[in-house]
């Protein structure tokens, strides 16, 4: 399997843009995967520079219903005429954030794409194939993020703080790997891996994505005992880890402190092989 970062929050190539979002190409065994498309177009632009060819991909999973995943969803459709896009039915809802101001700001997905036929709406565990499935539905609070406090949903004319049940997660099988990714883990990274063990009794054998352990709204990394208790659970599980995007880049140097070479950094242009 390789893995290949379209775009983050940071970049390995002056060649390469970066910007507040996340955007994964994945080449597995039967599928090219395209998950998430950052929050605008130049993911495509980014793809297009690293010889991609996003007309190609042939399944395309949207992670959560924030403009920072699903904002290039429109040039993904425009360039990409065939491949279904998995997506939570909740992730068209109106989803705002706090601002510095004290404003709240609109962070959802562009609801003009709606409908399409070629949008799939799921709930709870999705087995697609024999070699990808997705889940949701994560119930723990342990460790949960702090600055899900700013994210919220409005219903009617009330803003209520995110529940995140828009937001799945995918996991890819090959060739005895179970491959785990979360697109910003908002319903907190060890909820969601004490999920995935306690329906497989295992732990993945890799898990990519951001963790939600810097909040945007106030620049501020987490809590640095509650990154180191999270940093000792994810060595406990013997997976690697792979992070980016909403975890920080301070929050990530204090993880690395904790894990060593259990955890390594994913910038816009890296590449991740995964083999036996």
């Amino acid at each position: 399997m390789v893995i290949k970062i379209l775009v983050e929050n940071t970049s390995a190539s002056e060649a390469l843009g970066s910007e507040h979002g996340l955007s994964l190409y994945i080449e597995a065994q039967h599928h090219k995967l395209l998950f998430d498309t950052g929050a605008s177009a130049l993911f495509a632009e980014n793809a297009r520079k690293m010889q991609i060819d996003l007309s190609k991909v042939d399944l395309a999973v949207i992670s959560h219903g924030h403009y920072d995943h699903g904002g290039g969803l429109k040039a993904f459709l425009d360039m990409n005429s065939n491949a279904k896009i998995y997506l939570n039915k909740m992730a068209f809802g109106d989803f705002y954030s706090n601002r510095p101001n004290g404003e709240k700001k609109y962070i959802g997905i562009d609801k003009s794409l709606l409908p399409n036929d070629r949008f799939v709406f799921v709930e709870g565990q999705v087995v697609i194939d024999e070699e990808l499935e997705l889940f949701s539905g994560i119930q723990g609070t342990r460790l949960n993020p702090s600055g899900n406090q700013d994210l919220f949903i409005k219903d009617g004319e009330t803003f209520k703080l995110d529940d995140f049940s828009h937001e799945q997660n995918l996991i890819i099988k090959e060739n005895g790997n179970t491959v785990l990714f979360a697109g910003c883990a908002h319903n907190g990274i060890v909820n969601i891996l004490e999920h995935f063990h306690a329906d497989r009794n295992s732990q993945p054998s890799h898990v990519i994505g951001g963790f939600h352990l810097y909040n945007r709204s106030t620049d501020q990394s987490e809590n640095p005992s509650v990154i180191a208790e999270i940093g000792s659970y994810l060595l406990s599980t013997g997976a690697m880890f792979y992070t980016c995007h909403c975890t920080g880049v301070q929050a990530y140097e204090r993880l690395k402190s904790i894990m060593g070479d259990h955890v390594n950094y994913l910038s816009t242009g890296s590449q991740l092989i995964i083999s036996r």
